[in-house]
């Protein structure tokens, strides 16, 4: 038998024999289970408890990256004998040389109401009464904005895309305005970026992604 460590699934001991829990919760014992399955579990077990160890030690550095910045930002401020004031974020720092940029952004999460449907159902009428030349190619247009992903939810930022058509359709206009009333902001998450400028003079974000790394 594969012995067991700290990489490994819990074990629990019951009169004297060990048992491992299965994905269903069901307690199997250790004698019975097939080493490669064993071997298999040390693997995936002692991989995501390194990765885990990584991301919390990114979380703190993340925690850290972002005072430093906003510290510096204050002690800029201080120079004029004034604070940094203003919503934070979206703000760009380059090294002396150029070499290096540090980013900051802000990103709304945004989702609709059931007004969205409404501007759906207003656009479908506008379509209708236009001419089937034009009303083909728009409601292809149309129908990708609308279209749901894995999750339910539709592109923001295609249906926000609809607005910059420029019909004066009325029931057009009165769409785009059920589309605006139907944004709800529910967060705002804040992103760090670092940059590094390579051979050609353009700035390459430096990846902390396992998949771009």
């Amino acid at each position: 038998m594969i012995e067991q460590n700290q990489t490994s699934s819990p074990i629990t001991t019951l009169n004297g024999t060990d048992y491992m829990s299965d994905e269903k919760a069901r307690l199997i014992p250790v004698a019975a289970i097939k080493p490669v399955d064993l071997l298999r579990d040390e693997t995936v077990t002692g991989i995501a408890n390194k990765v885990l160890a990584l991301n919390s030690v990114m979380k703190a550095e993340k925690e850290t990256l972002f005072e430093l910045v906003y510290d510096f930002l204050e002690l800029s401020a201080n120079e004029y004998d004034t604070k940094y004031g203003g919503k934070k974020g979206n703000v760009s720092l380059p090294s002396f040389d150029g070499r290096y940029k540090v980013q900051i952004a802000m990103s709304d999460k945004v989702v609709f109401d059931e007004r969205l449907q409404i501007a759906k159902n207003l656009i479908d009428e506008c379509i209708g009464e236009w001419s089937a030349g034009s009303a083909t190619e728009i409601m292809t247009l149309v129908n990708d904005a609308f279209q749901v992903d894995k999750e339910g939810q539709v592109s923001t930022y295609r249906v926000l895309g609809l607005r910059r058509h420029d019909f004066d359709h009325p029931k057009w206009l009165k769409a785009m305005e059920a589309i605006s009333d139907a944004m709800q902001v529910t967060s705002t998450t804040e992103y760090i970026r670092v940059y590094e400028r390579d051979e050609h003079g353009k700035y390459q974000q430096i990846p902390l992604d396992f998949s771009k790394v």
